[in-house]
């Protein structure tokens, strides 16, 4: 071939081109590397930790819990375990605290006094725990057999075992999370490895089996329906299983929220709905120029109203459970089936 043909002319000119717009990325990659996408506004709504006094807790490599007064915290204990994370906590009545560990469940006083535990029996694991009256928990026990437990906490004895299906009986620690007592005396079971919701009666029957992939947990709500946390959307629905409200966190523009565990009601008819951050993933540290939030509270018509951030002076951690002190969410008087 000639050198000097158009044809080789061409194809040097498309080759030469073709290296000058890759040396000229090159150039304009170093001048503005890429940067990562915010995984919250620089300025929140709201008033951060004045905002709400409220009780705190959250899976965590430190199985610590919070209460927050006028901004500031008022009362915090940690559980000195040697494993374990903090999956569950309900505030009781009388100010006690009763909250599940993975491998157990403890009640403490405010005094920080341990006034009931137990301790999950090797190869199962315990993540949700509800009060019945002041005298019996029910809780569930991941295991192969998975189970639902009632115990009489001043006796030590159980009252009622039944057996759960999940979908993988050998993988323990994915069977659930949460699960809440209704006031027809059901049980919500929040199944995370099946990806489904079951509501059960005292006997084991289930009375309603739903798909919501990713789910976490779901409690009944005043009106009588259900609120549903799962991975990529907190959903409320009713007794005919439709949909009434829906918050797709894709829509939460401006922030990053990619692991809601629980959310709550209030009577303003806002959700608050946790972020949690997976400190057992890559160096389990928040990029401090980066900080996700950990709360946010959300109108019906999904406006963000506030945004909790709170990872120095003090560091909440992550975040699971979260509840407004002035909307007390004693959920003692409660049954299941005929216990009280």
């Amino acid at each position: 071939m000639n050198p000097y043909s158009p044809l080789m002319r061409n194809t040097l000119l498309a080759c030469l081109l073709s290296s000058l717009c890759l040396i000229s990325n090159l150039s304009l990659q170093a001048q503005n590397p890429e940067t990562k996408p915010q995984s919250s506004p620089a300025v929140l709504p709201g008033n951060g930790l004045s905002h709400f006094d409220f009780f705190y807790a959250g899976e965590a490599k430190t199985q610590t819990m919070y209460i927050v007064r006028d901004g500031k915290i008022a009362w915090s204990y940690t559980h000195n375990a040697l494993k374990g994370e903090i999956s569950d906590a309900v505030m009781l009545s009388n100010g006690n605290i009763l909250f599940a560990h993975q491998f157990g469940i403890t009640e403490i006083t405010p005094d920080k006094k341990v006034v009931w535990n137990y301790d999950a029996p090797e190869g199962t694991e315990t993540h949700t725990a509800q009060p019945i009256g002041n005298d019996k928990v029910l809780f569930l026990q991941n295991g192969d057999p998975a189970k639902l437990i009632v115990m009489n906490i001043r006796t030590n004895t159980v009252l009622k075992e039944l057996t759960l299906p999940t979908g993988n009986p050998s993988k323990i620690h994915g069977h659930f999370r949460h699960a809440r007592l209704t006031k027809a005396g059901t049980i919500l079971v929040a199944h995370l490895d099946m990806g489904k919701l079951c509501e059960y009666d005292s006997n084991g029957k289930q009375l309603m089996n739903i798909d919501v992939p990713g789910i976490w947990s779901a409690e009944e709500l005043a009106n009588g329906n259900i609120l549903i946390t799962s991975s990529k959307v907190v959903r409320e629905m009713n007794r005919k299983l439709e949909t009434v409200w829906e918050f797709p966190l894709s829509e939460a523009t401006g922030y990053l929220l990619n692991s809601p565990q629980t959310s709550v009601r209030l009577k303003n008819g806002n959700t608050l709905v946790n972020n949690w951050f997976n400190q057992w993933n890559g160096n389990g540290q928040v990029e401090m120029d980066n900080q996700p939030v950990q709360m946010v509270e959300v109108t019906p018509s999904k406006q963000i109203v506030w945004a909790l951030r709170q990872w120095a002076e003090p560091n909440l951690g992550p975040a699971t459970i979260f509840i407004p002190l002035s909307e007390p969410r004693t959920t003692e008087k409660v049954h299941f089936g005929d216990i009280h």
